[in-house]
């Protein structure tokens, strides 16, 4: 794993003064890497993971989502498929990526584990074996998606600051607004990661979505000098938890499905991402840039 340890060994005492474009390694790939992160966790990443995932692949987009909660790894259980704890095979280095990956055609999944005795007595850092597994692979892969756990643990830091971009997942509660804040503030002062994007999840009204976006972004702005890009958000839905992940994850032309694919796609615009032109009338530019 001697790729991560240089990586992770460029970083020093004074890594908050560095760029951004200097933290991670040097790629020829046209591949982008993403983590959908935030402090709290059941705010949503997991279903905005899959669901970025899937309308990438959809579209032609060769898309790895790689399931980063080691041992209680949900992916898997969102799309309604047997937990097989395949991972253990990638630390043993018993099996190969292909051997363990999920695909649906471009969708491409790696879940983690659940309740895996293995993972809990690895003394392997998680973190490397991702970067490991990402630097190994990424030129077969137009996106690769990062379902990252909630909080400010090492290793969650370093996998968010190893990605191009970094969707953080803030719901109105002052709970997830304050954590965010804190992994926002973590990466800036010890990665020196200035920018990052916002989306606002289950959200009651305008005036709710608008205060929560003002109040974090105006914070990091004025307290660590980082830039947010607000990429919208998504209301709270009038679903039952029962059929919660069959209507998110569903590809069914409604209002929901409408909205989340402008999302998206302002998103890859802005980055400047790999991008195939979806159907007319369903792209559109971020609809705030807060500086």
């Amino acid at each position: 794993m001697h790729k991560t340890s240089e990586w992770l060994q460029s970083f020093s005492t004074h890594s908050n003064s560095l760029k951004n474009s200097e933290l991670r390694r040097a790629s020829d790939f046209a591949c982008t890497k993403v983590s959908i992160t935030g402090g709290k966790g059941g705010v949503g990443k997991t279903s905005i993971a899959l669901k970025m995932a899937q309308e990438l692949a959809i579209t032609g987009h060769r898309t790895l989502l790689i399931d980063c909660d080691s041992n209680l790894s949900n992916t898997a259980i969102k799309l309604g498929l047997p937990l097989e704890n395949k991972f253990e095979k990638i630390l043993s280095g018993e099996a190969s990526l292909q051997d363990c990956i999920i695909q649906r055609g471009n969708f491409h999944l790696l879940p983690a584990c659940n309740g895996s005795v293995e993972v809990f007595e690895t003394k392997l850092n998680f973190d490397e074996i991702i970067i490991d597994i990402i630097t190994s692979h990424e030129h077969e892969y137009d996106y690769i998606i990062l379902d990252c756990p909630a909080g400010v643990g090492r290793e969650i830091l370093t996998l968010n600051a190893y990605c191009d971009h970094r969707w953080i997942v803030v719901t109105p509660d002052k709970s997830s607004i304050t954590d965010s804040y804190s992994l926002v503030k973590l990466l800036s002062q010890r990665f020196g990661i200035k920018d990052n994007h916002l989306l606002v999840n289950m959200y009651q009204s305008d005036k709710q979505f608008q205060k929560v976006v003002i109040t974090l972004s105006e914070t990091i702005e004025n307290f660590l000098g980082a830039r947010t890009h607000i990429l919208g958000g998504i209301p709270k839905l009038d679903v039952s938890s029962e059929g919660f992940d069959t209507f998110f994850l569903s590809d069914k032309k409604n209002e929901f499905q409408r909205n989340f694919v402008k999302l998206l796609y302002g998103f890859t615009e802005k980055v400047g991402g790999p991008l195939n032109v979806p159907q007319q009338g369903t792209q559109l530019a971020y609809e705030h840039d807060v500086h």
